[in-house]
């Protein structure tokens, strides 16, 4: 791990180096992250080092990589456990598809035209959050309240908000440990029944800015995989939730059955 990470430290480091040595040269519009990690400046106008770009980058990449990999892991699995779910999946597809069988999938298509397999992925997320622990800072005393009660969260102090055990509570969720995406579907929207009752991507100014680029490429992905292939779990049950990982993924068998699907079905 080490050895890779330095790998792509020196691979980044020869980018931003070209980019410092050769300001006049036009390397972009300016609006990539690179061109924004490079510009980025602290309060008191002093910029952020080369070493503090290559380490922003690194976490862009394993942020929105990783977390993604697995939410395409555990969403294909909960859908395959649920037979039900499978058939409407291959049925939404289907409707999709079966009319321009050689279209490619855009972004329309993707965000529009698919709510069931949306809904599936933002359930697996409710289910199975990549991040069990999220922390803030108080910057002010806050007051809440829960159960009827009234609290104040003192300034200075830290917030630490587990989406695992939230996105669980009954009283928001009905029968939270089942997985049913038409629970987010109209006349039921339980994740809008209370602030911040979703936490699939966090919440706040500080929620994760890559959320619509997930839906997009997990979507994309699974929608050829149910289009173009008949897939069946191998275990009978679905793997436990490895709660020691640092992004939260299956423990267990997560084998999957594979075959290509004939143009008629």
């Amino acid at each position: 791990r080490n050895a890779a990470r330095q790998k792509m430290v020196e691979l980044f480091s020869k980018v931003i180096k070209n980019r410092r040595d050769n300001p006049d040269v036009k390397h972009s519009d300016g609006t990539d992250i690179l061109s924004i990690f490079m510009d980025v400046k602290y309060k008191d106008g002093s910029p952020i080092t080369d070493e503090q770009v290559t380490g922003l980058l690194i976490a862009l990449l394993f942020a929105g990589q990783h977390t993604s990999c697995i939410t395409s892991t555990w969403t294909s699995l909960f859908i395959l456990n649920n037979p039900e779910i499978t058939k409407r999946i291959v049925e939404e597809q289907k409707n999709i598809f079966d009319s321009q069988p050689d279209a490619s999938v855009d972004y329309k298509m993707v965000n529009e035209d698919m709510p069931l397999l949306h809904n599936s992925m933002k359930e697996a997320l409710r289910l199975c959050p990549p991040l069990i622990l999220l922390i803030r800072y108080a910057l002010k005393d806050v007051k809440v309240q829960a159960a009827g009660k009234s609290y104040t969260i003192p300034k200075g102090d830290m917030v630490l908000i587990s989406p695992s055990v939230g996105m669980r509570i009954p009283e928001v969720f009905k029968d939270p440990n089942k997985f049913d995406p038409d629970r987010f579907g109209p006349g039921r929207e339980e994740d809008k029944s209370s602030p911040f009752a979703y936490m699939g991507f966090g919440g706040g100014m500080h929620s994760c800015m890559g959320q619509n680029f997930a839906f997009v490429q997990v979507k994309t992905i699974l929608s050829v995989l149910f289009r173009e292939f008949e897939l069946e779990m191998v275990s009978e049950k679905m793997p436990e939730i490895d709660y020691a990982a640092m992004v939260v993924g299956p423990k267990g068998d997560c084998r999957v059955r594979y075959k290509k699907r004939k143009p008629s079905q």
